[in-house]
């Protein structure tokens, strides 16, 4: 019994621990210099002028990730409404 309620404490405490990890990773500033902003601007233009634009400002990697889950979303409802 005692195994097994270390077994869960040990199991809780590696849940705490790989969500604070996923916080961190996801809430990390923009580390991008402003050449790569730019070159990152214009590898998006093809994509549209609001995508490139998008890429000048400073965002977390939560925030690209939101990003990217909302274009392939907006893709999806394209490709099914044809």
């Amino acid at each position: 019994m005692a195994a097994n309620t270390n077994r869960n404490i040990l199991l809780i405490f590696i849940i705490v621990v790989l969500g604070v990890l996923a916080w961190v990773v996801l809430t990390m500033p923009d580390q991008r210099s402003a050449g790569q902003k730019i070159g990152d601007a214009v590898d998006a233009l093809p994509n549209g002028i609001g995508n490139a634009a998008e890429q000048l400002e400073d965002r977390t990697p939560g925030e690209k990730l939101g990003d990217s889950v909302k274009d392939v979303g907006q893709d999806i409802k394209e490709s099914t409404d044809r």
